[in-house]
């Protein structure tokens, strides 16, 4: 999946698949990587 970035959005480091801020800037590169498609598909469908 691709970051679809909010033009307005809070997340300064780009893991953020909705764009605002939701805490994923403090995971490590391995737990960012063990994040699934389905995971970031879901985060993205439950911010709308």
């Amino acid at each position: 999946m691709t970051n679809v970035r909010n033009e307005n959005g809070t997340c300064a480091c780009g893991r953020s698949p909705t764009g605002d801020c939701i805490g994923w800037h403090a995971l490590t590169p391995v737990e960012y990587e063990a994040k699934t498609d389905k995971e970031k598909e879901a985060t993205f469908e439950s911010s709308k």
